[in-house]
């Protein structure tokens, strides 16, 4: 069993994302290390591009000063590394856009975030009628085993029934479900028809279906978690996190606060 399909035992599972690099690097492989060891069941680690057209403006804001204090696709799977070095087992996806990585080189990013400790991609400027090449080397490359690695799928509410059904029905991993549309960032509400959403794309895939963007409070990810099996949590963690004087400290109890409200 792979780390993925193992942190889907106990669902509905937490999931956030941090960028490395921010508000550095170190400090950034401290948080991910505490989300890690004091709730999160798998967790999206962002690699910083200078145009993330999904993201909104405190990711924006985030991963423009990860940016600015030298965060390279290298130095971040070099940040994988470290934190498996320390221990850490909890399933780890790259986030990040295409163009960095067809920068470094498809072969040479699939080979090196394998050879340190990645378990799959989630990449939202890359659909999946353009994910070919991508799709090739992971299920095609001279390592065999880089196919435990998915790419990570991801759905939106504008999605016609004839797209959904595709991509569900050929979903490895889980299925990243955006809730709204729009970019990230947190929302006073959850979106009404959520739970129709979910139930559509349960009737096309036996994967888990996870919801992200706008959950922004423990209470929203437990109610997400009733009708999900695991909820994304991106902008909150970062700008509680990069906003506190002791983000270590606070990526702990944040982790804690949604994992319970979560159980």
């Amino acid at each position: 069993m792979n780390r993925i399909e193992n942190a889907f035992k106990n669902k509905p599972i937490f999931m956030p994302y941090f960028p490395l690099g921010y508000p550095d690097l170190n400090t950034s492989i401290d948080v991910i290390e505490a989300l890690a060891r004091n709730g999160a069941d798998l967790i999206e680690v962002g690699l910083s591009f200078s145009d993330p057209l999904a993201d909104g403006p405190v990711i924006q804001h985030a991963t423009q000063i990860a940016l600015e204090k030298g965060i390279t696709v290298k130095k971040s799977l070099e940040a994988v590394k470290e934190l498996r070095s320390r221990g850490v087992e909890i399933p780890l996806i790259l986030m990040g856009y295409y163009n960095p990585m067809l920068a470094y080189g498809l072969e040479r990013f699939v080979r090196d975030a394998k050879e340190a400790g990645a378990d799959g991609f989630i990449i939202p400027d890359l659909p999946v009628e353009e994910a070919e090449e991508f799709e090739s080397i992971l299920n095609g490359g001279r390592d065999a085993s880089s196919q435990d690695l998915p790419l990570i799928p991801m759905l939106a509410p504008t999605s016609s029934p004839e797209r959904m059904e595709m991509i569900a029905r050929n979903a490895k991993g889980f299925i990243y479900l955006v809730s709204v549309t729009g970019i990230t960032g947190e929302r006073k509400s959850l979106a009404e028809g959520l739970g129709e959403l979910i139930a559509q794309v349960r009737e096309h895939t036996s994967v888990p279906v996870c919801v992200g963007f706008g959950i922004g409070t423990p209470e929203q990810a437990g109610e997400v978690g009733k009708m999900a099996d695991g909820a994304i949590v991106g902008t909150a963690c970062v700008r509680t996190i990069g906003g506190s004087e002791t983000p270590v400290e606070t990526a702990s109890e944040l982790a804690k606060s949604f994992a319970n409200a979560l159980r």
